[in-house]
């Protein structure tokens, strides 16, 4: 099941992906799109962080853009939480593997806010991070503030670095 829903990820980052930017061209809603459900944990499988230079570089209002991404990456993240916190392990072991949420969930209990701001700030696997906190149940206000600041610390240095 989990290597099923790995191949199912990437074809789908792979075509579904590529035919929301060929629709709607370079929009600020073609990336919104692709950004919302690139930070959901289980559907794209594509660097965020590549998506948001190339709409950088193609001419965005910057602001408009670092306000786009955080928002949509924000909304997926905090939808990640929540399946987290409904959801039973036993599913989510099934679609993201025991061992990618053993791994969050020792960051989470060793780091706690420390491990959700710099899985935001960094380009590492910040909805799996915030996944494992709902399933923790660590403290929502938290896990939103913390992850609001590393995401907002995370497009402004790829803003000051590429705009």
């Amino acid at each position: 099941l989990v290597i099923l829903s790995v191949v199912m990820a990437v074809i789908g980052s792979l075509t579904i992906g590529r035919g929301i930017y060929e629709s709607c061209g370079k929009s600020l809603y073609s990336f919104a799109i692709v950004n919302f459900f690139g930070y959901l944990f289980c559907f794209f499988l594509m660097p965020m962080e590549l998506a948001f230079i190339f709409y950088l570089r193609t001419g965005y209002d910057p602001l408009m853009l670092n306000l786009v991404a955080v928002s949509t990456a924000m909304t997926s993240q905090t939808i990640d939480y929540l399946i987290g916190y409904f959801f039973s392990s036993r599913i989510i072991d099934q679609l993201i593997g025991k061992k990618r949420y053993e791994r969050a969930e020792y960051e989470i209990r060793k780091y706690g806010t420390l491990a959700l701001f710099f899985s935001n700030l960094l380009p590492l696997s910040s909805p799996i991070i915030s996944l494992a906190a709902g399933m923790l149940k660590y403290r929502v206000k938290d896990a939103i503030v913390f992850s609001f600041v590393g995401m907002i610390c995370r497009y402004l240095l790829l803003t000051l670095l590429f705009h």
